[in-house]
């Protein structure tokens, strides 16, 4: 299984390709690994693979992320409870850590976990202990997997993220370049998510029109892979052809310019709609904090 997840990574990936005996070493040791990129480079999905490929990988995979939960639920949800420990804990709720025992877990967004919350993930990583809320000590047999934002060194930096956590989170560090960086993955990249669309949607035979070829890999793609999949499901979804033209985006037009509250509201709603209303996600996308999308939306009035 694990050989198959990297493997099909790194065939869909030149890049990955030629890291791929790294991966499989880091796949195969027990040390914390760190994945970093911007959204949509496919940081998830070699996370899953470095646990897929390990002596884990009959156990458990367990994800959380603090982006998609209300910062107060982040460490009940992680370590998790017993009766009493707060106000409706009426019964126990074994965390992420608990039911990750034996496998591993994947902090996904861990750029987003709450200050407050970081040194009990410390304590966890250095000694393999940790407490639940109003509970007694316990051990842990976990594996740990991030991923994160590109620039979490400058989190540290600014003061956002310990600087203890990330030294233990990144032995094992790996970066996925944004596809304007590695535009030799383009059409790997888009042959494979071909294959699996044929799949999904019992289209047999799915390929590229020679002028789809030709730009794909010159364009930027500002959303990486998630946005070239979703262009070739869109395309797919217009078209019973089994040969696919989807057209390059529209060039730039020489209309009057908008005003820059129009350029921002666009930005933000685009991001919002992209990142199927995730305020984590679609801040990353921005380049912005959660706290400033916020502040920019009450300003703007979207919702």
């Amino acid at each position: 299984m694990s050989e198959s997840a990297l493997a099909a990574l790194a065939a869909s990936s030149p890049y990955l390709a030629d890291r791929l005996a790294a991966l499989e070493r880091a796949a195969a040791s027990d040390a914390p690994a760190l994945v970093l990129g911007e959204a949509g480079t496919g940081r998830s999905a070699l996370a899953r693979a470095l646990h897929s490929g390990g002596a884990r990988a009959g156990g458990p995979l367990i994800e959380v992320d603090p982006a998609a939960l209300p910062p107060a639920l982040i460490e009940s949800e992680l370590f998790g409870h017993r009766p009493g420990a707060f106000t409706g804990a009426d019964r126990v709720q074994v965390g992420r850590v608990g039911r990750a025992e034996g496998g591993t877990l994947l902090l996904d967004h861990v750029e987003e976990l709450p200050l407050a919350c970081q040194p009990k993930l410390l304590r966890l990583l250095a000694e393999r202990r940790y407490a639940p809320l109003g509970g007694a000590e316990t051990t842990a047999d976990v594996r740990f997997v991030a991923v994160g934002a590109e620039d979490l060194a400058g989190r540290v930096e600014r003061g956002v993220f310990r600087g203890d956590l990330y030294w233990r989170l990144e032995v094992l560090t790996f970066r996925l370049p944004p596809l304007r960086e590695r535009r030799g993955d383009v059409l790997p990249a888009a042959d494979a998510m071909l294959a699996d669309l044929a799949l999904r949607f019992a289209r047999p035979g799915l390929e590229l029109s020679e002028r789809a070829r030709r730009w794909l890999p010159e364009q930027d793609w500002p959303g990486n892979l998630r946005q070239l999949r979703n262009l070739l499901e869109r395309e797919l979804l217009s078209t019973r052809s089994a040969r696919l033209d989807p057209s390059p985006p529209r060039a730039p037009t020489t209309a009057r310019p908008r005003s820059l509250a129009d350029c921002e509201r666009e930005a933000i709603l685009g991001a919002l709609a992209f990142a199927r209303g995730h305020q984590g996600h679609a801040a990353e996308l921005l380049g912005i904090s959660r706290k400033g999308l916020w502040e920019k939306r009450k300003r703007l009035g979207i919702p």
